[in-house]
């Protein structure tokens, strides 16, 4: 069990933690996302990690809480601001894959970054 003063150290470091993220949303290097674009972007960085494929069908379904057209219309939002890219299937062309691009990959990296600064700082 957790004392107090471990309980209140965590909630130190998540509340860095936040002001950090809220710093990194200021950086003109990345866009402005939405919360729902985030959550998606957040899903599919998790799929990915695992070293899954996640095809447009597939990601519009990642979440029971976005429905699949909110889901279809943030998909497209996240390419033109260069944070995905579609890659088509060698075998079969109609089916195209949401890949990270290196934007994305940079902008999970400053998050990693900005947790690590999180704790150090607690």
């Amino acid at each position: 069990m957790q004392t107090l003063n471990e309980k209140s150290q965590h909630s130190l470091c998540y509340l860095k933690f936040l002001n950090l993220i809220e710093a990194i949303r200021e950086i003109p290097t990345f866009p402005a996302m939405d919360p729902v674009e985030e959550r998606l972007l957040n899903l599919l960085a998790a799929t990915w990690h695992v070293g899954r494929r996640v095809s447009v069908l597939e990601a519009m379904g990642l979440s029971s809480e976005i429905s699949a057209t909110t889901a279809h219309r943030r998909l497209k939002t996240l390419r033109a601001k260069g944070m995905i890219a579609l890659d088509a299937d060698k075998s079969d062309t109609r089916i195209k894959y949401v890949v990270p691009t290196e934007l994305a990959n940079a902008y999970f990296a400053t998050l990693g970054q900005a947790l690590n600064k999180a704790q150090q700082l607690s």
